[in-house]
């Protein structure tokens, strides 16, 4: 029986860069939601605070690498680094990943999830992705504001070429998470044009050393990825950025609650995620899983809140979607998240649980290993 790896989705949004400044205002990070958070029902636990209010910079080496060394100490097998590659112009978020890159004492295994789509104005009802919805209420829309804030381009083969000469020392760094010899890397958003770029990507990396490039995408039944694609899916039914890989598979029954927010049962939500892992035998279909939800800090009253949640249920889940993954040879499960917090999808301790969930999740890792030992 394989060992299947725990993979922390790893948020970068807490350093300021000068578009996020433009956009939100001046210093925005993601704690700045975070903080402005308020309750909006009876027993609604809002705001979400960091154990000793530890609103880290990720620009600092410190933050970075006490990340990694609990991450470690607790269960987790490395972090899915979210990566904003827009064109060759454009990135945007690098810093705690180059900070990874360049101390070689920080222990993480690391790989990068591309979520390869252009920033929107949450009003705008193009594709995108949008950050603060609370700030981009319609009312407060100016005139001749562009709906899109930062654009993806895929571009061509010079283009493909440019950003995989940017990934390359990312790729053959020790921690970075390989398969057979083939760095891996995730991608939201796909098409035939991204398959071929996967395609030549894979050629580049055999001429640079490497075995190839294991390219993982999000699994997507309306486009019928071809079945010797490796592929990974999120069931649960939210909408933001950690766990915007929805085509729900399955329809979970939603509980309305108040406010117009949308209120789901965290038991109903694991029970589906276990059924469609236990239906999924392909070990090229792997799973993702949660923590625990709740995006009102960017969304306010058209959030989504899962109820119901707690270590001891979170170990549970957690323990029975391993031991799943790992009779089906599954090589990851993708963990809504390590610090999701303006999603309130984190392992880190917080003032509320301190390290209760990074406790539950080291005790069902083990209890798996020596189930299979």
């Amino acid at each position: 029986m394989s060992k299947t790896k725990i993979i922390a989705m790893y948020l970068p949004q807490y350093h300021e860069i000068p578009e996020n400044s433009k956009f939100w205002g001046e210093g925005f990070t993601d704690w700045v939601s975070v903080k402005k958070a308020e309750p909006l029902y009876k027993g609604h636990k809002q705001p979400k605070v960091p154990q000793n209010e530890k609103y880290y910079d990720l620009s600092k080496k410190e933050n970075v690498a006490w990340q990694a060394k609990i991450a470690r100490k607790y269960g987790v097998d490395g972090f899915g680094i979210y990566h904003y590659w827009f064109s060759s112009k454009k990135q945007l978020l690098t810093k705690p990943a180059e900070i990874i890159l360049e101390n070689k004492d920080i222990d993480i295994p690391f790989f990068f999830a591309w979520d390869n789509i252009s920033w929107k104005r949450t009003w705008s009802k193009l594709k995108g992705n949008d950050w603060s919805p609370i700030v981009d209420d319609k009312a407060q829309r100016k005139k001749d504001e562009p709906e899109i804030l930062i654009e993806y381009v895929l571009g061509d083969k010079e283009e493909w070429k440019k950003h995989f000469d940017y990934l390359l020392p990312y790729f053959k760094d020790s921690r970075y998470i390989k398969k057979e010899g083939k760095p891996v890397f995730v991608i939201y958003n796909f098409d035939e044009k991204i398959i071929s770029m996967g395609k030549y990507w894979d050629d580049l990396a055999q001429e640079n050393g490497l075995k190839g490039v294991e390219v993982i995408y999000r699994y997507d039944p309306i486009k019928m990825i071809p079945s010797n694609q490796k592929t990974f899916t999120y069931e649960p039914p939210f909408s933001g950025w950690g766990t915007t890989v929805t085509r729900v598979i399955s329809k979970i029954e939603r509980v309305l609650g108040k406010n117009g927010l949308q209120i789901y049962e965290y038991d109903g939500v694991w029970k589906k995620i276990i059924e469609n892992a236990k239906r999924n035998k392909d070990s090229n279909i792997m799973s993702g899983a949660f923590v625990e939800y709740d995006d009102t800090p960017r969304r306010g009253k058209k959030g989504k809140v899962v109820t119901g949640a707690t270590p001891q249920k979170f170990e549970k889940y957690m323990a029975e979607l391993l031991r799943i993954s790992s009779r089906q040879n599954k090589d990851f499960i993708f963990l809504t998240a390590w610090n999701e917090w303006g999603e309130g999808a984190y392992l880190e301790p917080d003032t509320e649980n301190g390290y209760a969930y990074l406790e539950a999740l080291k005790r069902a890792v083990e209890s798996v290993n020596a189930e299979n030992a």
